[in-house]
């Protein structure tokens, strides 16, 4: 027997007479609950371009989570800013206008200061010594403060990477090389503080402005993850790439906690599960992409050099830099971050 389609269910239907219709509605229950509208459609808006690993296991994720919930739950993705810059979509997903977001540590610690611990200056050495502070008691911690925003943060973290310099200029070589230096940073307070604290002059804008703000010489230098350079097309208006390791930054995968509620726990269960798998394979992704972005990024002209990290955290010892964020993320939080990465201040 052929198998029955909408196509050719409704065929039949049209052929039966009037009084034998009835029945058909046992044809219709008998096609994929796919096919109806999603009883929960929901917006997730980021910054990326589609080609960066996060949006391409977020997508795995969306198609996952339809197949799963047999289409009660639709992600769809808006990438690349098509909702706005970060400070915009973090307000979005705090109103409910879209459900899902993933600001960077530093965008959401405008809202959750505790959130850009990860960030102090130089903390961490390697990955290891990060997703042990994450997944464990510090991750907890943040997402602990996240809730308190009316958010839900998913409990694995999205790899962002560990943040390089470029320059138009000249490479950075050791931490004299920022006196004076035009950087464009996050919209950040803890990234000022230790860009201030190395001598330069850091200048905060949205990620959306980046290219325009390097091609016009607003700024000489920027500062992110070598898989953004590469997929932003920074190497265009940049010349040197220096790999200072000077902070590690990750995504958080953040919902808005009403919407969140409002997902039975069954699918509750079903998104978490796959959104948080997703990241896993992401991290993976990033740790893969960075092994072979560093050749590509020269092949188009950038200047490669890898400082070391000693006359940065000096210079920051020196200015204050580790003493103030103790103070200012207190002592519980950076107890957590310690525990991880050893002593800083």
């Amino acid at each position: 027997m052929a198998p029955v389609t909408r196509r050719s269910a409704i065929r039949t239907l049209s052929a039966l007479p009037a009084i034998a219709a009835v029945p058909a509605a046992g044809v219709f229950s008998a096609l994929p609950r796919t096919a109806r509208a999603a009883e929960f459609s929901y917006k997730y808006g980021n910054n990326l371009p589609l080609s960066h690993p996060l949006n391409i296991r977020a997508q795995e994720a969306a198609d996952r989570i339809a197949k799963e919930t047999n289409g009660r739950v639709e992600i769809k993705i808006f990438p690349n800013n098509q909702l706005g810059g970060d400070t915009d979509m973090l307000a979005q997903v705090r109103s409910g206008g879209i459900e899902f977001f993933t600001p960077s540590a530093l965008v959401i610690a405008t809202l959750v200061p505790v959130a850009a611990i990860n960030a102090v200056g130089f903390a961490f050495a390697d990955y290891k010594q990060v997703w042990a502070a994450m997944d464990g008691k510090l991750g907890a911690h943040v997402r602990g403060a996240i809730a308190k925003s009316r958010l839900y943060a998913f409990e694995k973290m999205w790899d962002n990477g560990f943040r390089q310099t470029t320059s138009s200029k000249a490479a950075v070589a050791t931490a004299k090389d920022m006196d004076g230096l035009k950087i464009r940073v996050p919209v950040s307070p803890l990234s000022i503080s230790m860009f201030k604290g190395l001598g330069a002059a850091p200048a905060s804008l949205q990620f959306s402005e980046v290219y325009s703000a390097l091609q016009t010489k607003i700024v000489d230098a920027q500062e992110n993850p070598l898989p953004i350079i590469q997929v932003a097309k920074l190497f265009e208006v940049q010349k040197f790439c220096s790999l200072t390791n000077h902070i590690w930054d990750g995504y958080w995968f953040i919902a808005n906690g009403r919407a969140w509620d409002a997902l039975p726990a069954d699918l509750r269960t079903i998104v978490a599960r796959a959104i948080n798998e997703a990241g896993l394979q992401q991290r993976e992704d990033i740790r893969k992409l960075n092994e072979s972005v560093v050749g590509d990024l020269q092949a188009k002209g950038l200047t490669i050099n890898r400082p070391a990290a000693d006359s940065f955290r000096a210079k920051l010892r020196d200015s204050g830099f580790y003493g103030e964020w103790k103070g200012r993320f207190g002592p519980e939080a950076w107890a957590l971050l310690e525990e991880a990465v050893g002593k800083l201040a």
